[in-house]
């Protein structure tokens, strides 16, 4: 994501009506949002929020799939408790706004995440996956942590680290292909990239005619050309999820 660039090219105010199955709670000096699956698990996944935030209707709306699927979701405030981005805030203040936002500086927090889950959820086995300035984060992670089995980027890249391909753990990227904010030129590069350096199992995919942002929408949000994409990309990331977690 460009800090330039509208990362979202949709209308996100309908979308404020969604109540979360799970509960919030205090995580050492961080709040995060928890769902639980209905039978005991020693697997959890880490859902990265994108700029709307932790609180944002579809960013819980995806905890909660994930839960269904067997695993403890747990999406911390990875702001910190700072102001997250609103569709009434200026896109020129964008930039300024990231400064304190940064997805590469995200490692004392998802260590006090994992410690939580393997201590007081007797986790053994734990993944991530990030939506746009998540993606980016889950990026990172997957280059310095190497706890977390998998990870899943949802158009959120690295691009100004040389050594943003060595990953240490199977990583799967899913882009739009009419994503605004990440061009098929820096698609190819990773995959040119990762094809030279990764020495782990990774995957790149691209879905057609969809834009940055879309993979989060719930359905009665979708519109029907963009839906089966939509699923498609959701059962994508599940697959992969559960070939290593």
């Amino acid at each position: 994501m460009t800090s330039d660039a509208q990362p979202f090219l949709y209308d996100i105010g309908k979308r404020t009506d969604y109540v979360g199955l799970g509960h919030e709670e205090q995580v050492e000096h961080i709040k995060a949002y928890i769902c639980k699956p209905s039978s005991v698990t020693d697997k959890a996944v880490i859902v990265i929020h994108d700029i709307y935030g932790w609180q944002f209707p579809d960013i819980r709306y995806i905890a909660d799939l994930v839960a269904a699927e067997g695993y403890v979701a747990i999406c911390p405030d990875f702001f910190l408790g700072k102001k997250p981005w609103t569709s009434a805030d200026h896109w020129a203040e964008f930039r300024d706004w990231l400064k304190d936002r940064d997805p590469t500086k995200v490692d004392r927090e998802a260590d006090v995440v994992l410690k939580y889950l393997k201590e007081q959820c007797s986790v053994k086995k734990i993944g991530v996956i990030g939506f746009s300035w998540g993606g980016m984060a889950v990026h990172h992670l997957m280059l310095k942590n190497p706890e977390l089995k998998t990870g899943v980027s949802l158009y959120g890249i690295i691009r100004d680290s040389d050594d943003r391909y060595n990953l240490l753990n199977p990583t799967f990227f899913i882009f739009g292909e009419k994503d605004h904010t990440i061009s098929y030129d820096q698609i190819i590069l990773l995959e040119k990239k990762l094809k030279q350096y990764c020495q782990v199992e990774y995957r790149i995919k691209v879905y057609p005619g969809q834009v940055h942002g879309f993979a989060e929408l719930k359905p009665d949000d979708m519109k029907p050309r963009d839906k089966p994409y939509i699923e498609e990309a959701r059962k994508d990331m599940m697959s992969w999820l559960k070939t290593y977690v």
